[in-house]
């Protein structure tokens, strides 16, 4: 697996599926579950702040270790 380091902008969906390897559409089926990584709007943009991201999946590695 290649590690990729995160842009210092905020990220749009396309990007974080890119990261994570999953389509669009998953991102938007977790966040209606409130599961996914945590976003934010820009007037009716969707965008993800990389820290926050790196948090996340920091959290799901750390609970499946």
């Amino acid at each position: 697996m290649t590690v990729r380091t995160l842009p210092e902008r905020y990220l749009t969906p396309a990007d974080v599926a890119e990261l994570l390897g999953v389509p669009v559409e998953t991102l938007y089926q977790w966040r209606r579950k409130r599961s996914g990584p945590p976003a934010f709007r820009v007037g009716r943009h969707l965008r993800y702040d990389p820290v926050r991201l790196r948090q996340w999946v920091d959290g799901l590695t750390e609970a499946a270790a």
